[in-house]
């Protein structure tokens, strides 16, 4: 089978631009645009962070929230005509350690998932592993869960991003 969608992954510090970038992006396909939400509300910071989010996004926007099973809401909605943002990867890790599931099953089922998907798919993440190593080990799991993930997606996908200062560096396609 050959693929016939298009999958970016798009990586970057906190503040680094990536989320306007990927934003952009998915709006220059003219596609039908699907947003991904990983991001869970538990305290009034996130709950403000996740409106603001709302609203610099703007109208056009099917949101789905989607803390755990993105590879099942991945094949629901690709589709040739449409395109799914999903951000980001590093708050759906962490909904994963939280809830003690297998990272590798489900990274496993979200990688084929993006195999199948038709039209367009643009993941977006924390660049989590260029500072210092983390003190204690549920830290350092977490960043080696997403360098692992962040490897398998970028050896996958069509195009990876780096941004930083708000700037984007092509890395692959």
């Amino acid at each position: 089978m050959t693929r016939t969608g298009h999958v970016t992954l798009v990586l970057g510090g906190a503040r680094s631009g990536k989320s306007a970038f990927s934003e952009n992006l998915a709006i220059e396909t003219g596609l039908t645009r699907h947003y991904l939400a990983t991001g869970r509300a538990y305290d009034d910071e996130m709950r403000e962070r996740i409106a603001r989010h709302r609203v610099d996004r703007g109208e056009g926007w099917q949101t789905h929230e989607v803390p755990m099973d993105v590879a099942s809401e991945i094949s629901r909605i690709a589709k040739p005509d449409t395109v799914i943002l999903l951000d980001c990867l590093t708050l759906w890790v962490t909904n994963l350690m939280m809830e003690e599931r297998d990272i590798e099953a489900e990274a496993a089922k979200m990688l084929g998932a993006l195999a199948e998907a038709e039209g367009r798919v643009i993941l977006v993440s924390n660049e989590v592993g260029l500072g210092i190593v983390p003190e204690n080990r549920m830290a350092r799991e977490f960043r080696d869960h997403v360098g692992r993930l962040h490897q398998k997606i970028a050896a996958q996908a069509d195009e990876v991003f780096f941004i930083a200062a708000g700037l984007p560096l092509k890395m692959k396609g």
